[in-house]
């Protein structure tokens, strides 16, 4: 009992810590100011415009570039574009000489349910309208895998980059408080929907409440703040993939990148990536794509300014309470989110041209 107390009270100290430091930096970093420039940076004054799904036909936030450009990212960033993570996002994409529209299914919707690809297209149009000549898309974890099937559909995207993205459609999921589970599998609905019908899935092989059952029990005692690993490795065991719920990859124009790591908590993200460079090889395509996969990494494994946008001191010590492999190989995680932060930064320099 004396050992886990003690265990307990240095969790504690440690959490405290962290609530500090990313207080200061949401003080430090948001916010829209009234117009001026804080703290003589124009970077963290940002130009915002509002679209609402029923209005405008997708939702989302359009952050103009304050330098000006003539490119834009649709950035799937966080559950809102409005949310902390997602102009964090903005801003690193600022950074980088780009415009920035934030999109996300709606307000606080945390659902990951039929999502129309029609949004997507609807947003493209009108960035395309208002002075964008080209246009791209970046996706985070389960959105990561959206902007690839986007990509795959709209050939007007020319530049796609997914961290931790699979290679096939999943099951849709709903995230909330329900009998006591904080995500559980919707029957018969995918991800994504296309013309009113949901998109071919990889159905999970566990229903509710057992499905988050599986992720409680693979996270307890691991180190890691959740691991669901479990969900689709057993889920892939139990059937093989159909060719119509794979992403057609090799449809996908321009450049694309594709980011994971071998140790990733949640899914086989290095795996997934190995599967889509096996595809392209196979298939004709036109795309110029890069693979950046790394031994540790983390599911976080973003580019290192970003995070330190999101956090400007102490990423490496927060990232080792979150992620065992932060833990045990925080060099070389480290290492890795310099490796895509530098290579991504250069090929949007380069697609900008």
């Amino acid at each position: 009992m004396r050992t886990k107390s003690g265990r307990g009270d240095v969790l504690l100290v440690c959490m405290v810590l962290f609530l500090v430091v990313f207080g200061l930096a949401v003080l430090y970093s948001t916010g829209s100011y009234n117009g001026s420039v804080r703290f003589g940076d124009a970077f963290y004054y940002m130009k915002k415009q509002f679209f609402e799904n029923e209005k405008d036909g997708f939702y989302g936030i359009y952050y103009e570039n304050p330098k000006g450009a003539d490119c834009a990212v649709i950035g799937l960033f966080g559950d809102d574009p409005n949310d902390y993570m997602a102009k964090c996002g903005a801003k690193w994409l600022h950074k980088n000489g780009v415009n920035v529209l934030c999109t996300s299914p709606g307000r606080k919707n945390y659902s990951h349910v039929n999502y129309p690809l029609e949004r997507i297209e609807t947003a493209i149009k009108w960035l395309q309208s208002h002075g964008n000549r080209k246009i791209g898309i970046m996706g985070i974890s389960t959105t990561g895998m959206d902007a690839l099937v986007a990509a795959s559909y709209f050939q007007d995207i020319s530049f796609t980059v997914s961290f931790t993205g699979s290679d096939f459609v999943w099951q849709g999921f709903e995230q909330g408080k329900k009998d006591g589970c904080k995500e559980w599998p919707v029957p018969n609905a995918s991800t994504l929907s296309w013309k009113g019908e949901p998109l071919a899935y990889m159905p999970f092989v566990y229903e509710h409440p057992k499905y988050w059952r599986k992720v409680e029990e693979e996270t307890k005692g691991s180190g890691d703040i959740e691991r669901s690993t479990c969900l689709f490795i057993d889920s892939e065991k139990a059937r093989e993939h159909t060719e119509e719920e794979m992403i057609k990859v090799e449809n996908i124009k321009g450049k694309l990148i594709l980011v994971g790591t071998d140790d990733d908590s949640f899914w086989e993200a290095g795996k997934y990536i190995r599967r889509m460079d096996q595809r392209l090889k196979e298939r004709p395509h036109t795309c110029e794509y890069e693979t950046l996969i790394y031994e540790h990494g983390t599911h976080f494994v973003l580019p290192e300014s970003m995070l330190r946008i999101a956090l400007p001191i102490g990423v490496k010590f927060v990232l080792k309470f979150v992620f065992r492999a932060a833990k045990e190989y925080p060099d070389e995680c480290e290492k890795a989110r310099k490796d895509i932060d530098k290579k991504v930064s250069e090929a949007l320099k380069e697609w900008i041209q």
